[in-house]
């Protein structure tokens, strides 16, 4: 028998409703400026929704901060039987404290499979990254995860631990990492791709690190790493608009051609240097 999906546009229309009966639950409350007291509210309620099994969480644009977000995840670890969540808190201002927090708590969903986070612009740094890649590490059943962390700010330390974390995710086949306009570098693109190299079941993996000052070192080493993603059948690079010039485009693109078994690349590569004449 088909599940019903259960759709709420108000906080109080789902505070009332029979909690237990949810497993496909979307609660959608968008630009609703609740902040962290009503965030908590919430929280309290998909407490009781021990028999959720798909979530659909979308909190843009409501001054949610460190407390809320570290709330709502401590909420979701009771949700045992979770095995697929989307968790948009997109332009609030949680931090690194509300991404550790997060984590931490996701990390006791043991049967999350299917895993999407939207953090873009945050205030998330490198503490907040690192910690968050470190609770994932404890969710061993993810097969697909999408992080959305744009417009944040994190540097190389941060990606690089990212990256080790998410190699203990050992069912992990695809995975999207957006991560444009942050501060990551040369460090920070090389030591991510270190990381990576080490999922060993990756299959198809999106990678935007447009606008994060990665020049020739950064770009070749990128390259050199994911060479050693040797299941790799699907890889979408982005990295316009940084510092990359034909030593790390020539780099980059040998290193590639060592993944011997990558039938698809989309390789965005547009720079500023490229820019100003008008290629």
């Amino acid at each position: 028998m088909k599940q019903q999906i259960y759709y709420y546009r108000e906080l109080e229309e789902f505070l009332n409703s029979s909690l237990l009966s949810h497993q496909i639950l979307h609660v959608d409350l968008y630009d609703n400026q609740i902040g962290d007291e009503s965030a908590s509210v919430l929280g309290s309620a998909l407490a009781n929704c021990i028999n959720l099994q798909n979530l659909i969480l979308s909190l843009y644009y409501n001054q949610i901060g460190a407390i809320g977000a570290s709330g709502l995840g401590s909420a979701l670890a009771n949700c045992i039987n979770l095995s697929n969540l989307t968790f948009g808190l997109s332009n609030n201002q949680i931090g690194d404290a509300g991404a550790q927090g997060l984590g931490s708590a996701l990390a006791n969903c043991i049967n999350l499979s299917n895993l999407t986070l939207g953090f873009s612009n945050n205030q998330i740094g490198d503490a907040g990254a690192s910690g968050l890649g470190s609770a994932l590490a404890n969710c061993i059943n993810l097969s697909n995860l999408t992080l959305d962390f744009r417009s944040n700010k994190i540097g190389a330390m941060g990606a690089s631990d990212l990256g080790s974390a998410l190699a203990n995710c050992i069912n992990l086949s695809n995975l999207t990492l957006e991560l444009q306009r942050n501060q990551i570098g040369d460090a920070g693109a090389s030591g991510l791709g270190s990381g990576l190299a080490n999922c060993i079941n990756l299959s198809n993996l999106t990678l935007d690190l447009s606008s994060n000052k990665i020049g020739d070192v950064g770009a070749s080493g990128l390259g050199y790493a994911l060479a050693n993603c040797i299941n790799l059948l699907n890889l979408t690079l982005d990295l316009r608009i940084n510092q990359i010039g034909n030593v790390g485009a020539s780099g980059l693109g040998s290193a590639l051609a060592n993944c011997i078994n990558l039938s698809n690349l989309t390789l965005e590569f547009r720079q500023k240097q490229f820019i100003s004449f008008g290629l």
